[in-house]
């Protein structure tokens, strides 16, 4: 199956889907440092285009004759990271992915974004556009550590199959979860050469000290050094001396994104750290491919013609692990 990724960051949708056997035949972004990381990792072309000039990116798009387009359209407008205003403009470009995906009309597309965009308008919208174009959706929030990833990070995915059904995939999806969320431990062994160590909390509340022992909480686009000062939490892990933890370097936090060792990162620490965190992490992509080829080779394993109308977001209750 042919494939566009269009904000394709450096590359971890894209190479999820190749592990998982897609032929992905271009890439699209407008950020030039992560265009850059992609051309390193992949031999197949590279755009460097605005997606919200719809015209201009579609007429680039049908030349590949797609089966698939995948994307995440920047979610810091939603995001629990940030200030959740859907006013910025970075929330139109989910709009202009679904404007882009009913124009060119592939078989099937994969979106990825962030939990909290199910609250908002701009959802309900695409997906009374998607099914207004004959697609049939099955939307479902996993957390990544079940899904063969280190990483207690929870992504909303929406899949559209034209003139399928909804729903078909979702209990595909499910039966594909891990029973157990993937530790860090599980994932890299003693490879970090570390038992604990330190990524930001978002405020003092919270914990600033995480174990290998269980999935990293999620990555995020900056990677801050420990304060001067800063003091066990009464929620870190108890018997850490403090002055033996430090935070993940950008490499490491590349493999959290289950991106392997052999991965090429060039350019600025601050310009890595921001698409390392704003990737889809490889093995994440892997598992949502997988699941799209089990239904294309057996089909799907809910009752024939059971839904009419989509049961949005899913939940399967074990990928819950919270952070």
């Amino acid at each position: 199956m042919r494939c566009v990724d269009l904000f394709s960051g450096c590359g971890g949708f894209s190479l999820g889907f190749e592990q998982a056997g897609f032929d992905v035949v271009a890439a699209i972004d407008n950020w030039q440092p992560a265009l850059d990381v992609y051309k390193d990792n992949f031999s197949h072309p590279v755009i460097l285009q605005d997606l919200s000039d719809e015209d201009e990116a579609i007429q680039k798009i049908i030349q590949f004759s797609p089966s698939l387009i995948m994307g995440g359209p920047p979610c810091q407008d939603f995001s629990s990271a940030g200030k959740r205003d859907i006013t910025l403009g970075r929330a139109d470009l989910t709009y202009h992915f679904a404007n882009i995906v009913c124009s060119v009309k592939p078989k099937w597309f994969v979106m990825e974004n962030v939990e909290q965009i199910k609250k908002t308008h701009i959802l309900r919208d695409i997906v009374e556009q998607f099914i207004n174009q004959g697609y049939g959706l099955s939307s479902v929030i996993l957390n990544a550590s079940y899904c063969d990833v280190p990483q207690a990070r929870t992504r909303l995915f929406l899949i559209g199959h034209l003139g399928d059904k909804h729903n078909q995939l979702n209990q595909i999806l499910k039966e594909m979860l891990s029973d157990q969320p993937m530790t860090i431990r599980d994932y890299l062994g003693d490879d970090l050469d570390l038992e604990y160590y330190y990524r930001h909390p978002r405020n003092y509340n919270r914990r600033g000290v995480f174990s290998i022992d269980e999935p990293s909480p999620t990555v995020r686009g900056v990677n801050r050094p420990i304060p001067k000062g800063y003091k066990l939490n009464s929620c870190d892990p108890k018997g850490v001396e403090l002055n033996t933890i430090r935070p993940l370097t950008t490499v490491e936090r590349s493999y959290l994104q289950t991106f392997p060792k052999d991965f090429k990162l060039n350019g600025t620490k601050t310009n890595l750290e921001q698409m390392i965190g704003n990737a889809v992490p490889v093995k994440l992509a892997k598992f949502v491919a997988e699941a799209i080829k089990s239904y294309q080779k057996h089909g799907s394993k809910n009752q024939p013609a059971l839904f009419d109308t989509i049961n949005q977001f899913e939940i399967p209750n074990k990928a819950l692990h919270q952070e």
